[in-house]
């Protein structure tokens, strides 16, 4: 009897990730890390300026203030001058850009389609959105993260002039190829074509990274099983940004078994966000976290709004995706994830800066000493001293470190998410019962909208792409 073939650990999980990012890396390319919307912009528009056959540009928010239209301003000059320059733009997230900056595109030659917009019946698309954020350029360079276009990024909407704190990448080489396919495949969906000579063939290496495309649709959860995998498979550390954190139970699980063995989880998240509702949900599930062994960061500036993963200084996960049900169920989304050790050792360094910028959140214990230093719990403090890959804090971090009381934090998130829920209801309770016959009718009407809506999906053909 033959003995089975052992495959090696490694090789195992290489398969995984491959057939749950949809795709084996691409090999040979140069990756450079881009930090903040000032020096991202300006790769940008270099792409764009550099441009010699097309332009493919797609984003979630495409705003009409200074910064949107310096895009804009550019990309009508590369029309003109017989650039093939294609712009698709969610319909949802663009909602507030005036029709005057799609008419001025539209006018220099600039072919603009929005995705998604409203239909009556149809509530799966109005639903799923394009959450998307990149441009590329011939299908050699590409630049996508989770940056949307608008002061926001540049810190020009404020009068403090700090953009928001966001992260991307510049990929060279054959991957963008794969990257500008994706474009092709939404702007097909919408109705567009782009011809053959205008899809990119054979990319010349650029480097030595390699490069796995996350192409997200919904239901597929492509973003969801890698980053799970990172996860579970994770060995040193794990050091996550996120923007909008509300992890799946699933994955929610994962964070919390790998810190109770021994991998450096940590986690960094915004301290004041765009959205309270969601930074409030996210500050919900602390406890559990911080009981398992996860390090919580909050970011003490400007919206973080970035979504990188850094695992084990091997893997980096850079994207549009958030860790939410929306991001990673819903939406369409790409990220990429790269093997390249000096991606890693740069993410790493950015994170660390991160980390002396932020306030790390921690419970006070019920019995004990009130000085903050002597208030973390021992889940927080014992961090394998045996283990060389554990960040250590310097004494100047060390004395200038802040600390947020998960106590307080998590009382005022829960009254600020149930509070508005309850009164909500009782509103609703009320209404049903002052005027019962105008409460019925608004009722039908809205059961008959899902019913329609689901009636179309059941019996809608869709081919597997």
């Amino acid at each position: 009897m033959t003995a089975p073939r052992l495959i090696p650990a490694e090789q195992s999980v290489a398969c995984a990730i491959n057939r749950a990012a949809g795709g084996r890396p691409v090999p040979g390319n140069q990756v450079d890390l881009l930090i903040d919307g000032p020096d991202t912009y300006q790769a940008m528009l270099a792409v764009i300026a550099e441009a010699r056959h097309w332009v493919h540009f797609e984003n979630y928010i495409i705003r009409s203030d200074s910064a949107g239209w310096r895009f804009a301003e550019l990309l009508a000059k590369r029309a003109r001058e017989g650039i093939h320059v294609r712009v698709l733009y969610d319909w949802f997230g663009s909602v507030g850009t005036s029709r005057g900056f799609w008419r001025y595109l539209r006018a220099a030659g600039v072919e603009v389609r929005s995705f998604h917009r409203p239909q009556f019946v149809d509530v799966v698309t109005n639903i799923s959105r394009n959450h998307r954020k990149f441009v590329v350029a011939d299908g050699s360079r590409a630049i996508l993260g989770g940056l949307c276009i608008g002061c926001e990024w540049t810190g020009e909407r404020d009068s403090d002039g700090q953009p928001w704190r966001d992260t991307a990448v510049d990929i060279r080489g054959p991957a963008a190829a794969v990257l500008d396919q994706t474009f092709v495949n939404l702007w097909e969906m919408t109705g567009g074509k782009v011809p053959p000579d205008q899809v990119a063939g054979v990319v010349a290496p650029e480097g030595e990274a390699g490069v796995r495309v996350i192409s997200g649709e919904p239901g597929r959860e492509r973003a969801y099983r890698v980053i799970e995998l990172l996860a579970v498979g994770s060995v040193e550390r794990l050091w996550i940004t996120d923007a909008y954190l509300i992890a799946p139970p699933r994955l929610f699980q994962a964070l919390r078994d790998s810190a109770r063995d021994g991998v450096d989880v940590r986690l960094l998240v915004p301290g004041s966000s765009d959205v309270p509702l969601i930074r409030n949900l996210t500050r919900i599930g602390y406890r559990d976290l911080l009981r398992s062994g996860v390090r919580i960061y909050e970011w003490d500036g400007p919206m973080l709004h970035a979504k990188t993963i850094m695992c084990d200084n091997r893997w980096v996960r850079i994207g549009s995706s958030n860790l939410n049900p929306s991001s990673l169920i819903g939406n369409y989304e790409l990220d990429v994830l790269i093997e390249d050790p000096g991606l890693a050792h740069a993410m790493e360094d950015q994170f660390r800066l991160d980390m002396a910028r932020s306030r790390e959140v921690a419970s006070r214990p019920v019995r004990g000493p009130r000085r903050v230093s002597q208030a973390l719990p021992e889940a927080l403090t014992h961090q394998h001293a045996e283990a060389p890959t554990v960040y250590r804090r310097s004494r100047r971090e060390t004395r200038r470190r802040a600390v947020l009381l998960f106590r307080a934090v998590a009382s005022n998130a829960r009254r600020s998410v149930f509070g508005p829920i309850s009164a909500i209801f009782i509103v609703l309770g009320l209404l049903l019962v002052a005027i019962p016959r105008t409460s019925a009718y608004v009722l039908a009407a809205l059961c008959a909208w899902f019913a329609l809506g689901a009636a179309r999906e059941a019996f809608r053909r869709r081919a597997d792409r």
